[in-house]
């Protein structure tokens, strides 16, 4: 586990972004540069609580260095992630990138099964097993993203949805492997830049039949889809929310702290 990271009721608290499409290195420095300085001048910034981040490919190397320090010796204690990793070791996958491949950069995480890579680049449950896998066989933890569309949540079939993505994903893996993996669960009528911010009353029963499934295996189960400085802290309270998987809202440095701050009161 990173420097800074504890439990809150036995789980360490997550608290993370993925940039997307967005940052050039310049900007990925600026950020991760603002981000250990202020994890550094404030102790107490990340009690309880994991932070990580996901820059895009090009950025990792770079972010990984600053987040090292100077010397390379004083870790800031935030956890580095890839936004997607091929299953294959190496080979003629043109465009893609190996797990081997960002692990050498510096990611410690790898993401996986994001909808808009299920929606427009055709990924599955199979072959998100199988990026799961990779990323635990080289000792890097898996954050499984998983979630429904609007009409699975109209027809109220929201938790029995995500359990068999779920599920399929994690089939036949140890309690070991187990232990590294995340899962990250987003609704994908409540993500992006239209998604509607889901209730607690919405979140509640998917949760439960995570938590009752999951929860004594995986590490941790987060929550993503439209969270903002004015609803992080009660997504947080819901039962068997580990943390949050942020997007637009911790794109900023400003956002992301704030964020810390929120869920650091929140867990006190």
């Amino acid at each position: 586990m990173s420097v800074g990271a504890s439990t809150v009721q036995g789980r360490t608290r997550w608290i993370g972004t993925s940039w997307k499409m967005n940052k050039t290195l310049a900007e990925a420095r600026d950020y991760a540069s603002g981000l250990a300085a202020a994890l550094r001048a404030e102790p107490g910034l990340a009690a309880g609580l994991q932070p990580f981040i996901i820059p895009p490919h090009t950025a990792i190397a770079a972010t990984s260095r600053v987040l090292a320090g100077p010397q390379g010796e004083d870790d800031a204690g935030v956890v580095l992630g890839a936004q997607n990793a091929h299953w294959e070791e190496s080979g003629a996958w043109t465009g893609e990138v190996s797990v081997p491949q960002v692990r050498d950069a510096g990611a410690q995480l790898v993401e996986i099964g994001h909808s808009e890579r299920r929606e427009h680049f055709g990924e599955t449950v199979e072959t998100t097993r199988w990026k799961v896998q990779a990323a635990r066989r080289h000792g890097l933890r898996a954050l499984l993203c998983i979630g429904e569309p609007g009409s699975v949540r109209d027809a109220g079939e929201s938790a029995a949805y995500i359990l068999d993505q779920a599920r399929g994903a994690l089939q036949g893996l140890s309690q070991e492997d187990l232990d590294g993996v995340l899962i990250a669960y987003e609704p994908i009528w409540a993500i992006g830049e239209n998604g509607r911010p889901a209730t607690v009353e919405e979140l509640r029963k998917p949760f439960r039949a995570l938590e009752a499934e999951f929860g004594e295996t995986v590490e941790g189960i987060l929550y993503g889809g439209s969270v903002n400085l004015d609803n992080a802290a009660e997504l947080l309270g819901i039962d068997g929310v580990d943390g949050l998987f942020v997007g637009r809202t911790a794109w900023q440095l400003e956002g992301y702290l704030q964020l810390l701050r929120i869920a650091g009161r929140q867990g006190a």
